[in-house]
């Protein structure tokens, strides 16, 4: 296992453009981390300079304090894993899992390879399979070999990118969990890309996102979703993803396409005579006021808009409202599209009802919003004007708290597992 440190790295091509422009991040000894950003965020190659597939421009990449910058990837002891497997069709699954120990330099004897083998097949749950070929084997299967592969060679880290873009939904969810449980066995090191965003919010123990080749903020998923650095952190973390309304803070209330909503008191002062700022608030901040509990109402306000439509999930419904915004508002707007790789952001304003809530598209309805959760952006820079760094940093130290007890658990019962068996 191995500690990763990205000091000012920097990636340029032949026109000088920076991929990746002075990104650190202090990667610890059997972390999970992942990287997110949309198409063209320099995810992908910031992993493939972490690995050795791409030069660094500039900066250092430090290995348990080693510079590694110059060194080969096979001399970096990493582990990559490949969006499409990379596997050997004519082989075995038990010879496409010892690949990597049949190159290696310190020749291993073929009862050690089979030991590995074994052990990591069994760990995966492909004990069964080890005399069948890739073609055999469905989607999730020949992801496991391609992590096979990888655990079999020891290596300091493990490098994911986007390994579950080609599985189907019902498969992906189940590739996430059985990946986290094997991360939490082995306690490794884990660098994984990934553009989706459950993958990313659920696998973390924090989460580095990307824009334009510039690290925005790296924290927990919870730090980033309760806690966003800025516009495009907010917009980017969460689906359906923050709401975003022009407003002018009046005293102790935010004046809104919506109406005007009572806010607390410290956030209103951050915002106040700033002119026209952006309110963040998330879709759960709000419900159909029928159903807001009475208790809670004092903490919010209430407001009367009509619905374009409603969408029922079963245990929950989203229903969706739209504002004019002004050009100024508008163009705001359209650079945050560009930035999160979309056409343009709907104008609208996506709210959480309960699911037993009549209101229906095209009827007039009274919503509650919980303003203590609305976020006030600064338009023109994005920085999160009412950011508690205090509670962020708080978030992420109770996740890595709690994700050390995981890892301790999970090695205690695989220790009583081994004794039984033995």
């Amino acid at each position: 296992m191995s500690s990763i440190e990205l000091n000012n790295l920097v990636k340029k091509y032949g026109d000088g453009f920076p991929a990746i422009n002075d990104v650190s991040i202090d990667i610890p000894d059997g972390e999970f981390i992942i990287l997110v950003g949309p198409s063209g965020s320099g995810k992908s190659t910031l992993l493939r300079m972490i690995v050795g597939l791409e030069d660094i421009t500039s900066g250092d990449l430090m290995i348990n304090g080693q510079r590694v910058n110059e060194k080969a990837p096979r001399d970096r002891n990493l582990a990559m894993v490949f969006q499409n497997y990379a596997l050997y069709p004519h082989l075995t699954v038990f010879e496409n899992i010892a690949f990597p120990l049949r190159l290696n330099k310190h020749k291993l004897s073929e009862d050690e390879i089979r030991d590995r083998v074994n052990r990591a097949a069994a760990t995966l749950e492909l004990t069964e399979h080890l005399d069948r070929k890739p073609g055999n084997l469905s989607g999730g299967q020949r992801q496991r070999v391609a992590m096979g592969r990888a655990i079999v060679r020891q290596a300091d880290a493990f490098l994911f990118d986007e390994p579950l873009s080609n599985l189907d939904a019902k498969l992906r969810g189940q590739m996430r969990t059985e990946i986290a449980q094997m991360q939490r066995r082995l306690g490794i090191t884990s660098v994984y890309v990934t553009h989706d965003q459950t993958e990313a919010m659920t696998l973390g123990d924090r989460v580095a996102v990307l824009k334009r080749g510039v690290l925005q903020q790296v924290a927990s998923p919870r730090e980033l979703y309760e806690q966003p650095v800025n516009l495009f952190v907010a917009g980017f973390i969460g689906s359906p993803s923050m709401n975003f309304l022009p407003a002018e803070i009046d005293g102790t209330v935010a004046r809104t396409p919506l109406g005007d909503w009572e806010i607390p008191a410290e956030k209103a002062e951050k915002g106040r005579g700033r002119g026209v700022v952006m309110l963040g608030v998330r879709p759960e901040a709000f419900e159909d006021a029928a159903f807001a509990d009475a208790a809670l109402k004092q903490h919010g306000s209430e407001f009367s808009a009509e619905l374009t439509h409603t969408e029922w999930l079963g245990n929950e419904q989203y229903g969706y409202l739209t504002f004019e915004p002004e050009e100024g508002v508008r163009k705001v707007l359209d650079e945050l599209a560009k930035d999160l790789d979309a056409d343009e952001l709907n104008v609208q304003v996506v709210v959480s009802l309960d699911a037993n809530s009549r209101l229906k598209g095209g009827k007039t309805g009274t919503i509650w919003v919980d303003t203590r959760r609305v976020h006030l952006f600064d338009p023109e820079t994005g920085e999160n004007l009412t950011r508690d760094a205090e509670e962020g940093a708080r978030l992420t130290q109770e996740a890595a708290e709690d994700r050390a007890e995981e890892i301790a658990q999970a090695k205690e019962r695989d220790a009583k597992a081994a004794q039984a068996v033995g």
